[in-house]
């Protein structure tokens, strides 16, 4: 069964484009919250993501992954193939 994959992303954030690009190379279908300017979303990312502000932010199977550069850690890892299979 394929894992639920969400982003919390602003538009034109190149770090955002980088992270979903690695998704969409590895053919994960997700959900995308683009809040540009929302601060109220942005909040309620903040309180899912420990704390943090910065984007993207992505979880999988509700859990916090982290940024871009946690997402392309753990595929050069060779973990995240097996969070997107869970």
């Amino acid at each position: 069964m394929a894992a639920r994959v969400e982003i919390y992303t602003w538009r034109t954030c190149p770090f955002c484009i980088r992270a979903k690009n690695l998704l969409k190379k590895k053919g994960v279908d997700f959900n995308e919250y683009s809040i540009d300017g929302d601060d109220e979303a942005r909040e309620k990312m903040a309180q899912r993501a420990n704390g943090r502000r910065s984007l993207p932010q992505i979880f999988i199977n509700d859990r916090h992954i982290g940024g871009c550069d946690d997402i392309h850690d753990l595929d050069n890892q060779g973990k995240l193939d097996d969070l997107l299979e869970r």
